[in-house]
């Protein structure tokens, strides 16, 4: 069975950092399946649609974060220990949402993209 959980995520001050890790299981991160070339973070504020954050091609490497993110947050992964992580720096109370990875058919920063879900992990940013 296909899992995805994230944690890591808290109670920060604006300014301060956290990093989220999201642990994959029943498939693995080195690109060796076909068909789902991406792996990605998400957000869903109160209210607000969810939004991706970053992504990253399981098979280069490439990238992706959005305008909001861009010079504060990273996404990284670990195939060995099949992780996928997102370093969060100076962080900003508009970041406080419900911080979702997940397992994407095409590399994007589109939700409808992706069909595997984690559980969701708070990030509260106070001001």
């Amino acid at each position: 069975e296909v899992q995805l959980q994230a944690s890591g995520g808290g109670l920060v001050q604006a300014g301060g950092s956290l990093r989220l890790s999201c642990a994959a299981s029943g498939f693995t991160f080195n690109g060796g399946e076909i068909g789902w070339p991406a792996i990605g973070w998400f957000r869903q504020a109160p209210g607000k649609e969810r939004e991706g954050v970053s992504c990253i091609h399981v098979h280069d490497g490439v990238t992706y974060h959005s305008d909001s993110v861009k010079g504060r947050f990273t996404i990284s992964r670990d195939n060995r220990l099949n992780t996928l992580y997102l370093q969060m720096n100076s962080l900003k109370p508009e970041d406080t949402a419900v911080y979702y990875c997940a397992k994407g058919s095409q590399y994007s920063s589109q939700q409808y993209d992706y069909n595997v879900w984690g559980q969701g992990t708070q990030v509260t940013v106070s001001s």
